[in-house]
């Protein structure tokens, strides 16, 4: 059993010493409380994560100014089986809710389906809290555990494809899901109530205050963004993986999606995972125009937005425009690929692409995007380069059609371009 002098072996995640006048037990210096902020999803399914809203970049490089969710799952059956902890930014907060639900009962299980140190970082802590819990994950996993932690645990259980674990009422089986998007992930779904955990796969950035469940919030309105920004950003390079484990899901009778991170699915699971479906397949999730623009003194903005009017008068609604400089990559990934077609207009800098737009443009490569049409325009006041070496990157990247010639900019746009510019209008429209 689990348990402590004070009975309270979560509530400090810095281990100090052990009693040695009690087996299992712990010594706590600090004697900090935590409320928990647990919650029932089913009768045996409780949440013990947590939230993050001071964190500014996710994996230091994605901003998240609605914070980030650590989901986290425990399952009290007639064996206890934690699913993944979370990151140690949240440590005291999942420890007290891992205590409160527990209640003074053993830990029996920790399935591991995801070893990426915000959803892994506290696994030493736990085990050194219950060094008897018995270690359910990959062997890949495993081998992590010890890069990371300097050892394997004491009680490993490695699993594979179709394994199953019974906890008494539940049986988990174990689906693996390499490069969704690390390669030792797996999901754990159990046959019992019908729940998928998830682990990455339908995450979405964003805080939760409360609010659960995606039926507890207008997340079309207030998450789908992020939920987009999410996918494409962390997962979306692993298309072929993500349809792999989509068919996988296909042949199972899913009830609800627990994933690492967001709101928790249990119902309109089609919309989500639709939109999965169309994300990993690299289809355009929507007909429409996105310009981005890298402009240095306004003059290439000032064509980007000509062109802009022109589409309007032509018909086209919900045109978006975003300055390269000025609106962080992670958001033009994501415009990118949701939809069908992009311009692209950047000023030449130092005989090559401006600086924000060749990082677009090496991002997008690297996220494998595809199946788009893009116009071009270019701009350099006496040997303007970008267009051809913007043609050059797109020329690399899969079925991205560019319509007709660049239009080239000397310095500013003519009145005897205005011709060239409509033309362009007109043969973005005749294909959208």
């Amino acid at each position: 059993m689990c348990v402590s002098e004070n009975n309270r072996i979560f509530a400090n995640p810095i281990i100090l010493s052990r009693n040695p006048s009690a087996k299992n037990s712990i010594v706590h210096t600090d004697n900090t409380f935590h409320m928990h902020t647990s919650r029932k999803i089913t009768q045996d399914l409780f949440y013990v994560g947590a939230s993050d809203r001071r964190l500014a970049l996710f994996e230091n490089i994605y901003p998240i100014p609605r914070g980030v969710s650590y989901n986290s799952y425990l399952l009290m059956d007639e064996k206890t089986a934690l699913l993944d902890t979370a990151d140690a930014a949240v440590a005291e907060q999942f420890f007290a809710n891992v205590e409160a639900v527990l209640s003074g009962r053993r830990l029996d299980y920790l399935v591991v389906n995801h070893m990426e140190p915000d959803h892994a970082a506290l696994i030493s802590g736990l085990l050194l809290r219950c060094p008897e819990v018995t270690v359910v994950t990959t062997a890949k996993a495993a081998q992590m555990m010890e890069q990371f932690f300097g050892n394997k645990p004491e009680n490993l259980q490695v699993v594979k494809e179709g394994d199953t674990l019974c906890t008494g009422r539940h049986t988990l089986s174990f689906i693996m899901a390499p490069m969704v998007h690390w390669p030792e992930v797996m999901m754990t779904y159990d046959t019992t109530d019908k729940i998928l955990f998830s682990a990455d796969a339908f995450g979405t950035f964003g805080a939760l205050s409360g609010n659960l469940f995606a039926d507890e919030v207008d997340f079309v309105r207030d998450w789908l963004e992020d939920a987009r920004r999410y996918y494409i950003n962390i997962v979306g390079k692993y298309g072929v993986q993500v349809q792999n484990v989509l068919k996988k899901a296909a042949t199972l009778d899913i009830q609800m999606i627990c994933p690492l991170h967001g709101p928790v699915w249990r119902s309109n699971l089609d919309f989500f995972i639709g939109k999965h479906d169309v994300w990993s397949r690299y289809e355009p999730e929507d007909r429409g125009v996105v310009i981005v623009y890298g402009s240095i003194y306004g003059h290439t903005e000032s064509a980007a937005m000509r062109l802009g009017m022109l589409l309007a008068e032509r018909g086209v609604k919900g045109i978006k425009a975003y300055d390269a400089s000025h609106t962080d990559a992670s958001q033009l990934v994501a415009e990118c690929f949701r939809y069908s077609h992009v311009v692209f207009a950047s000023s030449t800098y130092n005989n090559g692409i401006f600086t924000p737009m060749e990082g677009l443009l090496l991002d997008l490569k690297a996220h494998a995007w595809q199946k788009r049409t893009v116009a071009l325009i270019e701009n350099g006041s006496w040997a303007p380069q970008s267009g051809k070496l913007m043609r050059a990157e797109l020329e690399q990247m899969k079925d991205i059609v560019i319509l007709g010639d660049i239009l080239t900019l000397k310095s500013a746009l003519q009145p005897s371009q205005e011709e060239a510019l409509a033309a362009m209008a007109d043969q973005i429209v005749s294909t959208l």
